[in-house]
Parts: C-alpha cells; sequence; structure tokens
C-alpha cells in the first residue's frame, strides 16, 4: 500500500530487555489511534476493538487487536472482559493485557469490582493495573510485577471531566506529575458517530519499559471505561 506507514526500525539494546518491547526504550511519546469500525457506526454491533500504535515521528511501532467474547460485547458493553494482543512487524506477540469482567463503573470501592488489568511480555508478568477507591476522581495504580506501586493514572473528575481533550495524569508515588495521557479530538463527524479514538502518551525517556508498556495498558483501560459505546451514563 503506497499510503501504508513505515515501520520504526527495531533499536538495538541489551539482553536484558524483553523481546520486543526494545522499540519502547527509545520514545517517550506514544500516539494510539483506534480503527474505525463501519459496521459498528452504521449498525450499533459492537465490534472488538483495534488499534495502530505510533511514535511521534509517525512511524508505527506496534498494531493491538482485542480477543473478547460477542455475547459480553453486546450485554456488557465496556465492563467486559477481553485479552488485548500487542504485535510487531513480524506479527509477533510482545505484550498480552488481560481484563477480566468487571462493573462497568470505573470508580467502584467494592474489592471485587475494582478495574483491574494483568500485563505480560512471552507469558511472564511485567505489571498490573488496579483501581483505587474514590468517588468523584478515579485513580488508577500502576504496579509491578512483584506488586509493588509504581506510578498513578489521575482522572479528572467522573473520569472524562469537561473537555473534549480530557487529560489524565500519570504521577510518582511521591504525587510529582512526571507524564500524561490525552485523548484527542477526532472531528465532529467520528467523535458522534463512532467510537473510535485516538490517544497521545507521554512518560520519561529512561523509564523501564515495563512500566511503560503498562502505562500503555492504562490507556486502553481509560479508553474501554470512558469512551465506548455504553458507557456514557457509567463515567
Amino acid at each position: 500500500m503506497a499510503n501504508a506507514p513505515a515501520w520504526m526500525p527495531a533499536p538495538q539494546v541489551d539482553d536484558s530487555c524483553p523481546k520486543g518491547l526494545e522499540y519502547l526504550s527509545q520514545i517517550d511519546q506514544l500516539v494510539v489511534k483506534q480503527e474505525v469500525e463501519l459496521l459498528e457506526a452504521f449498525t450499533g454491533f459492537e465490534g472488538e476493538n483495534k488499534y495502530s500504535i505510533f511514535n511521534n515521528q509517525g512511524q508505527l511501532i506496534y498494531n493491538a487487536a482485542e480477543n473478547s467474547s460477542c455475547l459480553q460485547r453486546q450485554c456488557c458493553k465496556n465492563g467486559r472482559s477481553f485479552e488485548m494482543r500487542i504485535l510487531d512487524n513480524t506479527q509477533a506477540e510482545v505484550i498480552s493485557i488481560r481484563r477480566p469482567l468487571r462493573c462497568k463503573n470505573g470508580a467502584c470501592c467494592c474489592a471485587s469490582c475494582r478495574q483491574f488489568m494483568e500485563v505480560l511480555s512471552a507469558g511472564n508478568t511485567i505489571g498490573f493495573i488496579q483501581s483505587e477507591c474514590s468517588v468523584l476522581y478515579p485513580k488508577f495504580g500502576i504496579y509491578s510485577a512483584d506488586a509493588t506501586l509504581a506510578l498513578r493514572i489521575n482522572a479528572p473528575c467522573g473520569g472524562r471531566g469537561c473537555s473534549c481533550s480530557p487529560k489524565y495524569t500519570v504521577t510518582s508515588i511521591n504525587g510529582e506529575e512526571i507524564g500524561l495521557i490525552q485523548k484527542k479530538w477526532s472531528g465532529a463527524e467520528q467523535e458522534i458517530f463512532t467510537n473510535a479514538d485516538n490517544f497521545n502518551i507521554s512518560f520519561p525517556m529512561d523509564l523501564d519499559v515495563k512500566v511503560k508498556a503498562t502505562l500503555l495498558a492504562g490507556l486502553f483501560l481509560i479508553d474501554f471505561l470512558y469512551f465506548e459505546q455504553g458507557n456514557q451514563n457509567n463515567a
């Protein structure tokens, strides 16, 4: 395809970096674009989400594809369980994100209903995400594989705020802002007739690649909780 985006060349890193995550070692920003699904736009039939993930130079790094139950997509909407497979330019899986069935409300304080995602690379857990008990301003903990809290994602009021481009700050455990997830306005037609969303995420260049991968998973959780069809009354 003449207009197909160029892939980011694989950087050279030492063997300690999990295979496929070496791309994340050389970047401090990602642009995530959700694929527009025409069937969903015209019929409201919820399909499996697909995304393309770029660096800030427009080079493609990964493709991401949801794998979930058709029944859950129609009945449970954004509360559905799924596995998100993130693939490199050889179609090899480099990151897997697993989310169990959960309450649609991202701020639920019930321990069994709190939002949770496990992030894996090469079959090994590299991190996970869990929502914290909050009401007006949802928060999500970013944890390493050994359950150590590394960062927090802080949502605006109600999870979406009042802006067309809401911001989700990424802070250290001491409260210092070190990154940002922001939904980008995609134009009136796409925003009204589809649930295909575009996001930017930034983080320190020297952040551990496993934490970067877990933050990327956090971006997907935000998209599902606050910007999927059927969630407007649950944010």
